[in-house]
């Protein structure tokens, strides 16, 4: 057989691994059509550098291209993600509490689970900036709530280790958008979205355009959205205390509330006090009640009920979907000197403003140490005295001055030049350079000020106490305030923070190192060096107790980053393939230098045509996050669940009811610059049976390890590992050694009061970065394509489930394993998810209904399971004329409402990582094409 001969064979063996390998997603677009590479052209995939005749490889790669996306009716590029059944991670939603205090506006995608900085996120093979403000108040992430949808070709989802190709970050896998580098004439297209319920709606318009002239080229496109906002009050199932479904009786909120710490009690304003209040909170204010916190019957044996000014409603006071309006933009341009030098620069630039709610502001007293003690003595009746309040929107006007907002801006540029060295060798040597800034405002309450617009100036500290004095009338808490008296205490506490990378990259490839008898040597080695930095340029305010519930941390570094690769796919036999990589990372920072090697190799084994078999190895790594390193010290005044005082003190309560399940804490937090890098091993293996062309059926196992994780360590884990430990035994009565070193640890971190009223209860948590011992995940990834054509028309069935077999978790050697599977582990992730979908298609009509199903979770009360959830989408789409395209997009067709918890205490009453109440909606879209070939 001739080297031409050997040649032909390998590539069209290389063709049928194409059809064989790539995992299913809803309606997943696999052929070179859709994609839109020809067949036989070489193409450069994810999880590779060599370049090869077809989407395939040892590892799996799910794709979804522009087709899929729209024939499945996806919105933003959470919404596709959401879709891949390899990302099982709990994620924030836009209503999440903590992700409005930390990280507005963002979102995150979490692949096996691992946390969101386990996973690589690139557009066109290149890293991006990380959100400049870090997860949860920990780490760094990339936010995907930018990436313009109507702007992406295709994205490719690889799951597993990876840094043998692409360095750090690359531990559960890789996520890479494609953005349209293929465009010919004018392609305008605008899509518009309502909810059946209310709120919500959303323009998007997206233009894309080509021209080149001789041997230059350019494209381009931009997208502007804009997301109104859908605000908690429009949705009944959150719009009111009487929502939560643990409470016998509608427990209203505390929005005028003086309280008797000496005696743990309410003090009564009487009704007259709350009838005077009625007009605010949109008239909802009212003479309210909460169980336990009166004065103590002697003939009930038992406490009655504690009065307040409440509201029912001022709970729904958030939004559910943020407001949005962005303008996003893409260009590519090349200038072609010859077939070995090819000069291209590609630029991206985005804009957007995000407006959101959380919460209301409230205040109560806090010293000039930012204690969570808000205790005082009150001389006006010579009592200790502890006052809270809301503020409600009358004395705002309105949320205009209450919303958290984000204006944020994202520029990328990689100019370069490419080539061809010979027939056989190609190169390519860039530079790029990315950052991400932002702007944005928290609203805030002042705590002096507001200490002395309703107490007075203090007037020493009582004897007998050690509490300060003030002599505060009690009828100034149920004062409303004027607009100008809130705009004295109320004000904007503003960051603009920055993070950007730099990285010069040369990569050399060749399609052919040498030829074996079953084929060519395919090789390809890179080197790399670079900067990457960030700086959180917090309000300087914000580091001190200046402002109330808050003390800030700051946070800025940078590090330098050099690496160099190779890569080699060698055919062993003309059934047989192998590949490898190897790379050598080192990054310096802050005086100190860590280096590490990684190394991955697979095999594909096709003993018939129809048979697919293949196994890959990889090993991972992930630098020290740049904010875990640099974060400086800082507090910050969550609410908290007591857990061991609701345990030993209330034990016939659930730990919703428990009086102690909101206890205003303070949490202390600082970096750690003697972290280690953390590390993984990936393995995966699998079997694709394609007896057709038709319908190709695959099954991939799957295991992921991580040593040394860094994690900050879990404010609430540590509150219930303390109750735990000081008890012996857990909720579900599983012994604990109060020795073990977990034990040992939360018990160090957690200060009570050792004295005064408040003697036992909680005053703050100590958290840090720390490398842990080990997380580990199994399971399998099941797809399946199908095509059958009718004399009614072409049907398609693509489905894809992930099963995950345990995943656990080991804080410190000598920790018993937690199963983070478990109810009641304290996490909460899925063991199942799936996606199935069916297309119809006939002339120029398109149907299609997507179906996903998500696995059982742990409830609340975290004592058993809530049942698996559904949810139904569907697109019609109509080709007018071929430039011409219309379609209608339903999602939740059956206005599904997230699965009811009985044991969810907390608002809004449900799931927020995985539910959400918008309810059904419907977006239409029209696509119209100006020259060039048919859409």
């Amino acid at each position: 057989m001739t080297r031409t001969a050997r040649l032909l064979r390998y590539r069209r063996l290389l063709a049928l691994g194409c059809c064989l390998l790539t995992p299913a997603m809803p309606a997943a677009a696999q052929t070179a059509a859709n994609t839109g590479d020809a067949p036989g052209d070489e193409v450069i995939v994810t999880g590779s550098r060599i370049p090869r005749t077809g989407q395939e490889g040892p590892a799996p790669v799910t794709t979804i291209d522009a087709d899929t996306i729209r024939a499945n009716g996806y919105t933003s590029v959470p919404d596709i993600l959401r879709a891949v059944t390899q990302n099982g991670g709990e994620t924030q939603s836009q209503q999440s509490f903590s992700g409005a205090s930390f990280t507005p506006g963002a979102q995150q995608v979490d692949l096996r689970g691992l946390g969101p900085n386990h996973t690589l996120v690139l557009v066109n093979g290149r890293r991006i900036a990380d959100f400049p403000l870090p997860f949860n108040g920990q780490s760094n992430f990339t936010d995907v709530s930018n990436i313009p949808v109507g702007l992406i070709q295709q994205v490719e989802v690889l799951s597993g280790s990876a840094s043998a190709i692409y360095g750090s970050d690359a531990i559960a896998g890789v996520i890479n958008f494609k953005l349209k580098t293929k465009v010919d004439g004018l392609t305008v297209d605008y899509r518009h979205g309502r909810t059946e319920h209310g709120g919500g709606d959303l323009h998007r318009l997206t233009g894309t355009a080509g021209w080149s002239s001789g041997d230059f080229h350019i494209i381009g496109g931009g997208e502007y959205l804009l997301q109104r906002p859908l605000w908690a009050y429009q949705r009944g199932i959150q719009d009111s205390a009487a929502d939560n479904p643990t409470t016998p009786v509608t427990v209203g909120r505390r929005t005028f509330l003086r309280y008797d710490p000496a005696n743990d009690e309410y003090v009564d304003p009487g009704v007259a006090t709350c009838g005077a209040l009625s007009y605010l909170n949109g008239g909802s204010t009212y003479y309210a009640a909460r169980p336990r916190y009166g004065a103590f019957d002697d003939a009930l044996d038992d406490y009655g009920p504690g009065r307040f000014c409440g509201s029912d409603t001022s709970i729904g006071y958030g939004t559910i979907i943020s407001r949005r309006e962005g303008f996003n933009s893409f260009v590519s341009a090349g200038y072609d000197f010859s077939e070995a030098a090819k000069l291209f620069v590609d630029a991206q630039f985005g804009i957007s403003k995000v407006a959101l709610m959380p919460d209301v502001l409230n205040w109560s007293f806090q010293d000039a140490s930012g204690s969570s003690d808000a205790t005082f003595f009150n001389s006006f009746d010579g009592v200790l005295d502890d006052w809270s309040r809301q503020f409600t929107p009358e004395e705002s006007s309105g949320f205009a001055r209450t919303m958290t907002r984000n204006r944020q801006q994202t520029f990328s540029i990689t100019p370069g030049v490419r080539g061809a060295l010979s027939e056989k060798w190609s190169y390519e040597l860039s530079f790029n350079h990315s950052e991400y800034k932002a702007r944005v405002q928290f609203p805030q309450i002042i705590a002096a000020k507001a200490n002395a617009l309703f107490l007075g100036a203090q007037e020493g500290v009582d004897a007998d106490s050690g509490y300060p004095v003030f002599n505060a009338d009690p009828a100034r808490l149920y004062t409303p305030l004027t607009r100008a008296e809130y705009e004295s205490i109320a004000v904007y506490s503003t960051y603009n923070p920055r993070s950007w990378t730099d990285n010069l990259s040369a990569t050399i490839t060749s399609t052919e190192l040498f030829s074996l008898p079953a084929g060519p040597v395919g090789f390809a080695a890179v080197a790399e060096v670079g900067k990457q930095g960030y700086d959180l340029k917090p309000d300087p305010l914000a580091l001190t107790d200046y402002y109330y519930g808050l003390k800030d941390s700051d946070g800025r570094g940078r590090r330098s980053h050099w690496a160099a690769g190779g890569e080699l796919r060698v055919p062993l036999l003309s059934f047989l393939q192998a590949s490898g990589a190897a790379r050598y990372d080192h990054f310096g920072y802050d005086g100190n230098g860590i280096g590490k090697f990684t190394y991955n190799g697979g095999v594909e084994l096709r003993p018939v045509s129809t048979l697919l078999l293949r196994a890959a190895y990889g090993t991972g790594f992930r630098a020290p996050d740049l904010h875990y390193v640099f974060t400086g010290p800082g507090n910050t005044h969550p609410s908290a669940t007591d857990y061991y005082r609701c345990r030993t003190e209330e034990p016939d309560e659930t730990i919703g009811d428990c009086s102690l399940s909101s206890e205003g804490i303070v949490v202390q937090r600082s970096g750690n610059r003697k972290l280690r890098p953390e590390t993984s091993k990936s393995l995966n293996a699998g079997i694709v049976w394609a007896p057709s062309r038709r319908f190709d059926v695959s099954v991939d196992y799957f295991r992921v390890s991580m040593a040394d994780q860094v994690r900050d360590l879990s404010t609430d884990t540590l509150l219930r590992d303390e109750a735990d430990c000081r008890i012996g035994r857990t909720t579900a009565g599983t012994p604990v050694d109060i020795a073990s070193p977990t034990c040992q640890d939360a018990i160090a971190r957690i200060g009570r009061f050792a004295s005064g009223v408040n003697q036992g209860a909680l005053d703050y948590v100590a958290v840090n970065p720390i490398n842990i011992a080990h997380e580990r995940t199994t399971g399998i990834d099941v797809a399946v394509h199908g095509n059958l054509s009718t004399g009614i028309g072409n049907f398609a069935l693509s489905a894809a489930h992930t099963h995950v077999f345990d995943h656990t978790f080991r804080q410190y050697p000598g920790d018993p394993t937690i199963d983070k599977l478990a109810f009641d582990s304290g996490y909460d992730i899925p063991r199942d998810k799936s996606t199935a979908s069916v297309t119809w298609s006939a002339d120029a009509i398109k149907l299609t209904v997507e179906t996903r199903r998500l696995g059982k979770l742990p409830n609340y009360a975290q004592e058993g399971f809530i049942k698996a959830s559904y949810l139904v989408n569907t697109t019609f789409q109509y080709d007018f004329t071929d430039h011409l395209r219309g379609s209608l997009s339903v999602t939740n067709v059956l206005d599904q409402k997230p699965i009811k918890d009985r044991t969810y205490a907390a608002y809004p009453y449900y799931d927020i990582s995985w539910f959400d109440s918008v309810g059904r909606s419907v977006f239409l879209e029209m696509t119209w094409k100006l020259g060039g070939a048919a859409l």
